[in-house]
């Protein structure tokens, strides 16, 4: 039996185009240091290997992240890729596409009704707070009661 075949299926397999490979690169980072595991063409697809069963194995897994740009949107090869993601869960409620958006740019179609994780002018720390925060699962209470905006304040 293959390794792929009894290993479990990766949390994130990320997906872009060659232009936004540099970022697709740093997310991959911040979630493997992070604790996550993570498919990624650029660091997983190797010589010898056989591309379409890698990328069966990489749709596969728990989320799909789609690294969004103006070139990702206009980029047909990946389209299979976060259709596939879609098509496993069309209400959105598993959270198995999730887009982030790294340079200003309109989603449309069927991208535009999906909630996206906004890295567009972030500072790499701040970047990285948000892109986490925004694949953490459950929900996004504060830690602690939030200011009383009324009169007065606390």
């Amino acid at each position: 039996m293959n390794p792929e075949e009894i290993a479990p299926p990766p949390d994130f397999f990320i997906c872009y185009t060659g232009v936004d490979k540099g970022w697709a690169e740093w997310m991959a980072w911040c979630l493997e240091d992070a604790g996550y595991s993570v498919i990624l063409q650029a660091w997983d697809f190797r010589p010898g290997h056989n591309f379409p069963l890698m990328m069966d194995m990489a749709v596969r897994a728990a989320h799909t992240l789609v690294v969004l740009s103006p070139d990702f949107l206009e980029a047909t090869f990946v389209q299979t890729e976060w259709a596939n993601a879609l098509r496993q869960d069309p209400t959105g409620m598993g959270r198995k596409l999730i887009p982030v958006r790294i340079k200003p740019c309109e989603l449309r179609d069927l991208l535009a009704g999906i909630i996206y994780v906004d890295l567009v002018g972030r500072s790499r720390d701040v970047a990285r707070n948000i892109l986490l925060d925004g694949v953490r699962e459950g929900r996004a209470k504060p830690d602690s009661e939030p200011p009383f905006p009324g009169v007065g304040g606390l």
